[in-house]
């Protein structure tokens, strides 16, 4: 019986540190989303301000920045 506690207690212990290992990634993960965000908010507020593109669609601003692409070619 002893045995069996034991291995019950190294399974939950295991099981705790897979949990502590997918908190790990799953907070790791949202750190990089989050990052990706506001990286991509301050590009577009750059964007916006540089070439005052406040009232652009996002067609807009794309087909755009896809003219401004193919004359730096």
């Amino acid at each position: 019986m002893t045995k069996k506690t034991t291995n019950t207690k190294t399974a939950k212990q295991l099981e705790a540190e897979i949990n502590k290992i997918k908190l790990d990634i799953s907070n790791d993960n949202e750190k990089k989303r989050k990052a990706r965000t506001r990286r991509l908010i301050r590009k577009g507020a750059l964007l916006e301000k540089i070439f005052g593109l406040e009232d652009f669609t996002v067609e807009e601003t794309e087909v755009f920045l896809t003219d401004i692409y193919n004359k730096l070619k």
